[in-house]
């Protein structure tokens, strides 16, 4: 029995093992992409995809990451919306987690890589003209912001902050390398595994759902609405320099040289475009829709009403207002702006040159002519008069009628009073008038 006992309870410690952890869990798996810039459409993509999956009550969000970065304020709000979601979350690197991209995948519950993916090289960059930003404030926050999150996750702080600023040194010995300064910390998948920047390294999203422990049989892919993907292409830099330049040229256009229609209508459809684009991404919001309208009305209104130039202004001031509200940089719409407006501008004076003859200008200008075509009988010359003589019907006080070969003039002197009945001479005649001098004996 004594034999016998140890054996039976070697036994029932083996039934009363606990489950393996790698036993399929149950429930939704949603996967939301980031692939592309990190900027307000995309914060309101991640809004909706969040919200989509906890009405559905998910068990696992997958965030398949391969982005160039983006804004910083933009990433830290989607990071907002990661923390505060209950449901965990695996961020899945597919190609790039550069920049902003890699504050977000810090932030995840955990970082899985594909082969041949990146992480880091998230030094601050000008939006605009892609140079180093040197501010230390600035630096300071987006290294704090960076080495917090690394921490919260349990990685290696200095790494976070050796992607963001270039004067650091940090030694890396799990892979035999150290960041000097001047350089920056940018790891592959297999660098990132063994310094702890990674969890594992999957070849399709299916392996991290596996290895999350979930099955593959109930996922969900968020996909952008149409409404979403044409908002994008919309809000691209170019197209949205050439949609201002449209609606500037067009509606200015139509003002200058009304009648044709056209320029009006593409004018009208590029502002509306534009504002459509920023609307949808979330860069816009409903103020925007009412400046454009006022500006379009007030601008229609100073063809009609004259205000030396006052409806026109403040029209003008709406409609600059409206689009610089309706854009998610400040910075980047006043180059596109200018852009827009130099280039609309040459368009506007060399349609104004073609077809002059059809600006509004004309209605300030009196160009009728009174001719015999149009039914004005001219008066007659006078010119015949010059050098003749004659008499005065009635006194020239110096104005007065003339008798000369036997028809009646309207005459003027110099200023000398002639009597009646007495001879004169003409000595001058211009156009209608007729000047005379008494001939003295």
């Amino acid at each position: 029995m004594m034999l016998i006992l140890p054996v039976l309870g070697q036994i029932g410690t083996v039934f009363a093992a606990p489950v393996s952890p790698t036993e399929t869990k149950s429930g939704t798996v949603y996967i939301i992409p980031i692939d592309q810039d990190i900027e307000r459409g995309l914060q309101k993509f991640m809004e909706r995809g969040f919200t989509e999956a906890k009405e559905m009550n998910a068990s696992l969000i997958v965030l398949e990451i391969n982005t160039p970065g983006g804004r910083i304020d933009t990433a830290h709000n989607i990071v907002d919306i990661i923390r505060n979601s209950e449901i965990p979350t695996v961020a899945y690197i597919r190609g790039d987690a550069a920049s902003a991209g890699s504050y977000i995948a810090l932030n995840a519950d955990k970082i899985a890589m594909a082969p041949g993916s990146m992480i880091g090289a998230a030094v601050l960059v000008d939006g605009i003209t892609g140079n180093p930003i040197e501010d230390p404030k600035l630096v300071s926050y987006w290294k704090s912001l960076m080495s917090s999150a690394a921490e919260v996750s349990k990685r290696d702080p200095k790494i976070a902050q050796g992607m963001t600023d270039v004067n650091m040194v940090v030694e890396m010995p799990e892979i035999n390398d150290t960041k000097e300064k001047g350089e920056i910390i940018s790891l592959t998948s297999e660098q990132a595994l063994k310094v702890g920047y990674a969890d594992t390294i999957a070849n399709t999203t299916d392996e991290v759902v596996n290895w999350m422990g979930y099955s593959t049989d109930d996922m969900f892919r968020v996909e952008q609405s149409g409404a979403e993907k044409f908002s994008e292409f919309l809000t691209n830099r170019i197209v949205m320099t050439l949609l201002l330049f449209m609606g500037i040229a067009g509606v200015i256009i139509e003002l200058i040289v009304p009648g044709f229609g056209v320029p009006g209508i593409l004018g009208v459809t590029g502002f509306v475009l534009y504002f459509f684009g920023n609307y949808v991404a979330g860069f816009a919001g409903s103020e925007t829709w009412v400046l454009f309208i006022i500006g379009i009305i007030m601008l229609a209104l100073e063809l009609f009403i004259p205000s030396f130039g006052i409806l026109g202004l403040l029209g003008s001031v709406s409609l600059i207002v409206g689009v610089v509200r309706a854009a998610y940089s400040t910075s980047h719409v006043a180059l596109s702006l200018g852009i827009a407006s130099i280039s609309a501008l040459i368009v506007i004076i060399i349609v104004a040159i073609v077809f002059k003859k059809r600006g509004i200008w004309n209605r300030f200008i009196l160009n009728d002519t009174l001719s015999k075509e149009k039914g004005f009988i001219p008066s007659a010359s006078k010119e015949n008069l010059l050098g003749k003589n004659g008499i005065s019907v009635t006194p020239l006080r110096p104005a007065g009628t003339v008798l000369i070969d036997g028809e009646r003039f309207d005459v003027v002197t110099d200023g000398e009073f002639i009597g009646s009945n007495m001879t004169i001479h003409v000595v001058k005649v211009e156009g209608s008038r007729i000047v005379v001098k008494p001939i003295v004996d």
